[in-house]
């Protein structure tokens, strides 16, 4: 599988928000995960996905990268810094949603849980309402403000999760499975935001997702793991989508379109390349159906 390698990868002058090199993990079971292959960088203000099987060490990965697990052998770097030495440094720059949002959810009330980090940080009083004020407006939750957080939708934990993520204004936000049980309704809408909050704000992104489906439409550029971490090929949405046989062999099943794209073209060679939206399938289509593809 490690034939492919990105021929595009987004770069800005900066140095990068996260460099992770040929880490080594063992657990206390005897599991040992090795991310090595491709070193794993995120250049500011991109949306980054992380994608394999399960066992493929995407987990370990966020966790290296918010400092919960120190890597045995090679190099994790946030910000310039190694995440598990240096995290109370580096964390206010950094905001997180976790795969099982109600470990997150701690206060009585939403406006006090977003409220949460300002009154860690000292922040003062009016400071702190003002904040929970515009990320509440911000994700569109404002009425939810007095409710219990655990009697909510999951789709509405999601988003306080977020709000408490985002209040802040981190500059990497760092998503665990963030689809997990949203129906296609929220899950839309829970894209929306990310990608709305990643324009207006600059934030950068790492997502790690099993969500296949979200990855063309939430992601600039994604990583490929291998059961065992090793980090096997990388590039935009449309490059690793373009690899169905290379997919396969790591258990991952492309998007749909991509499936439908590919078997389309096996029947009809003259066929459009894959599409990775409705939009972008649509003109495609229409375009071969007349001759101008």
């Amino acid at each position: 599988m490690n034939g492919f390698r990105p021929t595009s990868r987004p770069t800005t002058n900066d140095s990068p928000v996260v460099h992770v090199s040929c880490v080594r993990h063992s657990y206390e079971d005897g599991t040992t995960v090795h991310l090595c292959g491709l070193d794993f960088v995120v250049e500011r203000g991109t949306r980054v996905a992380v994608l394999g099987p399960n066992g493929s060490g995407k987990t370990t990965l966020i966790y290296h990268l918010l400092g919960l697990l120190k890597s045995h052998e090679g190099e994790v770097r946030v910000f310039g810094e190694d995440p598990a030495r240096a995290w109370p440094k580096i964390r206010k720059r950094i905001g997180v949603v976790l795969q099982n949002v109600d470990e997150q959810l701690l206060a009585p009330t939403v406006a006090d849980d977003v409220a949460f980090s300002p009154r860690q940080y000292g922040m003062a009083e009016e400071v702190v309402a003002g904040r929970v004020d515009e990320t509440l407006e911000l994700l569109g939750i404002p009425h939810l403000r007095d409710r219990v957080p655990h009697n909510l939708s999951g789709g509405e934990k999601r988003k306080v999760a977020l709000a408490g993520a985002l209040v802040m204004e981190p500059e990497l936000l760092v998503l665990d499975e963030p689809f997990e049980g949203l129906d296609p309704t929220s899950r839309a809408a829970f894209i929306g935001l990310i990608e709305r909050i990643s324009a207006e704000r600059g934030t950068t992104v790492v997502m790690s997702t099993h969500d296949i489906d979200s990855v063309p439409e939430m992601a600039e550029y994604a990583y490929v793991l291998a059961p065992g971490g090793a980090i096997v090929f990388s590039g935009t949405p449309e490059q690793v989508f373009s690899q169905a046989d290379l997919l396969a062999a790591g258990n991952i099943k492309p998007p749909i379109l991509a499936e439908l794209f590919t078997e389309l073209k096996r029947a009809e060679p003259d066929a459009p390349a894959p599409a990775l939206s409705i939009e972008g399938a649509v003109e495609a289509l229409v375009q071969w159906r007349r001759g101008e593809a």
